[in-house]
């Protein structure tokens, strides 16, 4: 789905393709997720890193793409960098050399510690936000800085997602992306590429318990919900209309 000339949601993914920057972006992969749960007790199916590899390598075929933006959780755990995270950031990183394809990341609030790595492994790492091109990547635990030279803004943290119910009030949930206004610059908020983070659904969720403090500074009820799944990539309309189906 193309949101402009250079903005395009990769259909059925929770990625987008920028043409100008000959970019894919994602956000939340939280590498190392099943490693964490598990020293909490929950086991659950190593699936993460594999899905996102299948996902990432659809991607670059698809479009082309020369680089990787990760905007912000590329890892999960807050206070350190877990074993398995750093063999799972390896691995994507072999991926990415073999793909020959850029990997540019920004930082999110799971990402302490992980610019420790930025040397040994010649990573690009970019404190709460990157901007090139008129394009302003951010993770949005915290607001973007405002300027001039931003005409279009990229966030991940919120995970979102939306409910929607059958006639026999069976609820489904579908990831989504949001899509509306910041700053009077065009806000783009994409859903978490994480296997098991389905996320938050926006449209039954009260506005004041969001995440990020940017759903302080514009509505998210006038923002698009364009949701993902079974191939596909929908505009559902507006959050708002969502919030009385």
């Amino acid at each position: 789905m193309q949101l402009n000339d250079d903005v395009e949601l990769v259909d059925g993914l929770p990625a987008v393709f920028i043409r100008s920057l000959n970019s894919i972006v994602i956000a939340d992969p939280h590498l190392g997720y099943e490693g964490v749960m598990a020293k909490k007790g929950m086991l659950i199916p190593k699936v993460n890193l594999s899905h996102l590899l299948k996902m990432l390598d659809a991607c670059i075929k698809k479009t082309g793409a020369g680089r990787l933006i990760i905007d912000g959780d590329i890892k999960n755990e807050f206070s350190t960098v877990e074993t398995d995270e750093l063999n799972e950031l390896i691995e994507l990183l072999q991926f990415v050399k073999e793909k020959g394809i850029k990997l540019t990341i920004v930082k999110g609030n799971h990402d302490n510690f992980v610019e420790r790595y930025k040397d040994p492994f010649k990573l690009e790492i970019h404190r709460q936000e990157f901007a090139e091109n008129g394009y302003l990547f951010f993770h949005g635990e915290n607001l973007p800085i405002k300027s001039s030279k931003t005409k279009f803004m990229v966030m991940g943290h919120e995970h979102p997602s939306i409910a929607v119910f059958n006639k026999a009030g069976r609820k489904e949930k579908l990831r989504c992306f949001l899509y509306g206004n910041l700053y009077r610059k065009k806000l783009l908020v994409i859903p978490a590429s994480n296997y098991f983070a389905s996320g938050t659904e926006i449209n039954l969720y009260p506005k004041d318990d969001l995440l990020s403090p940017v759903f302080k500074k514009t509505d998210v009820d006038i923002m698009h919900a364009i949701a993902i799944g079974y191939g596909s990539t929908i505009n559902f309309g507006r959050i708002k209309e969502l919030r009385m189906l």
